[in-house]
């Protein structure tokens, strides 16, 4: 997943606030990044992997 050429989203509940992360998928993968540093580092999940950081989240 190339971060640059990728579609990057944030949550509407953050409102025009810069300290968010941002999440970008694909049918394979998800990346997360801060939206404050949008050319840093990535991590990137696997879509199951995705699913098992969120749960553990909530």
């Amino acid at each position: 997943m190339d971060p640059t050429t990728t579609r990057w989203r944030k949550s509407s509940r953050s409102g025009t606030a810069s300290n968010c992360v941002e999440l970008a998928r694909t049918a394979q993968a998800a990346a997360i990044r801060d939206s404050k540093n949008p050319t840093g580092p990535t991590l990137t999940l696997t879509t199951k992997a995705l699913t098992s950081f969120l749960a553990t989240l909530k």
